[in-house]
């Protein structure tokens, strides 16, 4: 099953095209039960929150329904998130996905294979595990829903993605983290067929190509915070993703003319509560920040570094000290071997040197922040020099005739310098 939804006449989908074609997945099918499986609240602008309501109000009279986020390691989400994201939807309807418990094996790729795809930077085999619910026979279907976008560990965000790290185990997560960081995003980031999506493509025709799943995916941008959808790829086929990640790379990949010297991220706190989330504005904007230059991010949510508690006092241990740093500590230290995520994320979140990072906070000690090797200032200062309410996404020159560049919600895009990455 293949449906493809295009925006046209320069307008995104209305809510009426995206219904149709929700309606039309489920069309002559006989429903018991059905999982759905959406993003959570820091995927809040992918359009999920619309979709799995409508698809909850769809079913709910004529089977049982249920939801599991695909937290992967973040936080559990609360009532209040809950109802924001997915309105009226009862909060006894979703499953909280924890990763460190509720998995199961379902198969290896094996060392030989993941050697190849890696050129030799990886050499052992990654151990596929996912949420037990969701190879529960019980189900007539299984729905992931969810937002093609540029991504630090993948490439391009969703599709297989959602289940096997969504919803996957430690050693899956921790593994493909891993292979991404050693591979190296800039070679990753904004494209298909990357390393990490070889492994999930080999695990998903290999170890569950059996399960009734089906893909829902979005390409979505949210000017002045509103949600607009570019695209809808409806189905279980790969091509559904290649299709969606051609729209993407149009809509959420964007080129600037030179390196940029200063440029300033806001964070909502909505989102962004935890630099391992906060970090998209690291990742997303390395390619386009110039040597030399600084990177402020505009954090005031961030109270935390990571989402989990002992990938937190690990980032707090070691800090963003660099790549090549960061890989001497992995090979000398047991508790990073045994938490490859969060070397990777180490290894993600530092600019090695090459420009400066200043968070921006209110709910944590700048000492703190400043403990783990970035730079730190309070945000009701920064607030003041870099005055975000009046800034228009991109260039912007605030009165001292310094340019700066803005950007509203990293999460959605991918900022590369063209000068310097010309392919």
């Amino acid at each position: 099953m293949e449906i493809i939804r295009h925006r046209t006449h320069d307008l995104p989908l209305s809510n009426a095209i995206i219904f149709e074609a929700l309606d039309e997945s489920l069309a002559g099918k006989d429903l018991k039960k059905v999982l759905l499986i959406p993003p959570d609240i820091t995927r809040y602008h992918s359009n999920a929150g619309l979709i799995t309501n409508y698809y909850y109000h769809k079913l709910k009279d004529t089977c049982i329904v249920d939801i599991l986020p695909a937290l992967g390691t973040h936080d559990p989400m609360t009532e209040s998130e809950i109802k924001d994201m997915y309105c009226d939807i009862p909060f006894d309807r979703f499953i909280v996905h924890r990763w460190r418990t509720d998995i199961v094996n379902v198969g290896e790729v094996p060392a030989s294979f993941v050697s190849d795809i890696t050129e030799g930077l990886w050499n052992k085999p990654v151990t596929m595990e996912l949420n037990k619910i969701i190879l529960d026979p019980s189900y007539d279907l299984i729905i992931s829903i969810g937002q093609v976008v540029p991504h630090e560990v993948i490439g391009m965000a969703n599709h297989s993605k959602n289940i096997f790290v969504g919803c996957g185990g430690k050693s899956t997560i921790h593994q493909s983290h891993m292979i991404g960081a050693v591979y190296g995003m800039e070679r990753m980031m904004g494209k298909d067929h990357t390393p990490v999506r070889k492994v999930l493509d080999y695990a998903w025709k290999n170890f569950i190509n059996h399960l009734p799943l089906i893909f829902v995916l979005t390409v979505t941008t949210a000017p002045q915070n509103k949600i607009e959808t570019h695209g809808l790829f409806i189905g279980d086929t790969r091509r559904l993703l290649e299709e969606a990640v051609k729209v993407a790379q149009h809509q959420n990949i964007n080129f600037v003319p030179k390196g940029i010297k200063t440029c300033v991220v806001y964070l909502d706190p909505k989102e962004f509560r935890s630099t391992w989330l906060g970090n998209k504005s690291v990742y997303r904007t390395r390619m386009a920040v110039a040597d030399g230059g600084n990177l402020i991010v505009m954090a005031p949510g961030i109270m935390k570094f990571g989402e989990d508690e002992k990938i937190d006092q690990l980032i707090r241990k070691y800090g963003y000290v660099g790549r090549k740093k960061v890989l001497e500590l992995f090979h000398q230290n047991e508790d990073l071997q045994q938490n490859m995520s969060a070397a990777a994320h180490l290894i993600h979140g530092s600019s090695d040197d090459r420009f400066n990072i200043t968070y921006a906070i209110k709910e944590m000690p700048l000492e703190t922040m400043r403990s783990v090797h970035f730079d730190a200032m309070h945000y009701d200062e920064a607030l003041k020099k870099y005055p975000i309410h009046t800034f228009k996404p991109g260039y912007n020159t605030l009165a001292n005739g310094e340019e700066i560049y803005y950007i509203e919600n990293p999460a959605l895009g991918l900022w590369i310098n063209q000068e310097k990455f010309k392919d």
